[in-house]
C-alpha cells in the first residue's frame, strides 16, 4: 500500500492518503503517542480535511512504533493547576470524539500496540477496531488523577457490558488483545505483521457499498448513544475541577516523580 503524505508541516501527527483511505497516525514514540494540545489540533485538522475530501471513504486511525495511544501525556499537566499546558477548553479529547462519530465515513481503530487510558477511549469511539496480537489495553485514570466519566464510561458499558467497564475502571488492568476481542471491544485481532495489510482489505471491502447508506447507518447507530455528548461535557467540567485538588494533584506527580501515588489519605473527602 502506497502513502501520500499531506500536512508535511505537521510536527506530532503523521497525515497519509492513499486509495481513498486517509490514514491519522499519532507520531510521539518516545511518549508512547501520549496525546498534548498540538496532537489534537493536528488530528482535528486531519479528520475535518477527510471529512470534505470527496475522494475518501474510510479514515484509520493508528499510532507510531509499539503504541497506539496512551492517552494524555501527564507529563503535559502543571503541577500546581493540574490542567494541560496551553489547553483553552475542557479535556484534550472531546473534540477528537466528536469528530470519529459525526465524520460522515466510517473510522477503523488499527490498534498496533498500547491503547490506553484516554488512547482506550479513541479506539472505543471508532466505528471499527482491528487490533495487532501485541495490542495492549486498559484504563489507568484513577490512579494518575484522571477519570473519563461521559463516553469512556457510559459508551464502554454500552460495548462491553457494565460488569466489565466497571471492572476496567475501578482496577485499572490491562488486557491483551484476545481479551478485549472477547468482551466486544475489538472487532478482529491479526498477526502484528499484517495488520495494515488486513487494515485496508477491510477498508476496501467497505468502500465497495453505498456510501449515504453507510453515513444514515453510522448516524442511526450513534443517535441512540448521541445523549452520551451531556455526560462527556460534565465530565469535562468536573475532571478540570478535580484535576486542581490536591487528590487530583497527588496523580499526576506521583507519574512524573516516578512512585506509587498515595491515594488513601483523601478516603475522608468522600
Amino acid at each position: 500500500m502506497e502513502w501520500k503524505r499531506e500536512h508535511t508541516e505537521f510536527t506530532d501527527v503523521l497525515y497519509e492518503k492513499g486509495a481513498e483511505i486517509a490514514k491519522i497516525t499519532i507520531n510521539r514514540p518516545d511518549k508512547r503517542n501520549a496525546v498534548r494540545r498540538q496532537t489534537t489540533k493536528e488530528m482535528e485538522i486531519a479528520f475535518l480535511d477527510a471529512w470534505h475530501d470527496d475522494g475518501i471513504g474510510v479514515v484509520v486511525v493508528t499510532g507510531v512504533g509499539n503504541a497506539f495511544c496512551s492517552g494524555g501525556d501527564v507529563s503535559e499537566r502543571d503541577p500546581e493547576t493540574g490542567r494541560y499546558a496551553g489547553v483553552e477548553w475542557d479535556g484534550l479529547g472531546t473534540m477528537i470524539h466528536y469528530l470519529i462519530r459525526n465524520i460522515p465515513k466510517p473510522v477503523i481503530a488499527m490498534v498496533n500496540g498500547y491503547a490506553i487510558g484516554g488512547g482506550q477511549v479513541y479506539q472505543l469511539m471508532c466505528d471499527l477496531s482491528i487490533a495487532s496480537e501485541k495490542a495492549v489495553f486498559g484504563q489507568v485514570g484513577p490512579r494518575f488523577g484522571s477519570f473519563d466519566a461521559g463516553f469512556g464510561a457510559a459508551y464502554l458499558a454500552r460495548v462491553v457490558g457494565e460488569k466489565k467497564a466497571r471492572e476496567m475502571w475501578f482496577l485499572c488492568r490491562r488486557y491483551t488483545a484476545q481479551e478485549a476481542l472477547q468482551m466486544g471491544l475489538l472487532n478482529w485481532v491479526v498477526p502484528h505483521d499484517k495488520l495494515e495489510e488486513e487494515t485496508v482489505k477491510v477498508a476496501r471491502e467497505i468502500m465497495e457499498l453505498s456510501p449515504t447508506a453507510l453515513k444514515c447507518l453510522k448516524y442511526s447507530f450513534n443517535a441512540d448513544t448521541d445523549h452520551m455528548y451531556g455526560m462527556e461535557r460534565l465530565n469535562s467540567t468536573l475532571l478540570r475541577m478535580f484535576q486542581q485538588t490536591e487528590e487530583g494533584k497527588e496523580g499526576s506527580r506521583a507519574f512524573i516523580e516516578k512512585r506509587k501515588p498515595q491515594h488513601t489519605r483523601f478516603r475522608k473527602n468522600l
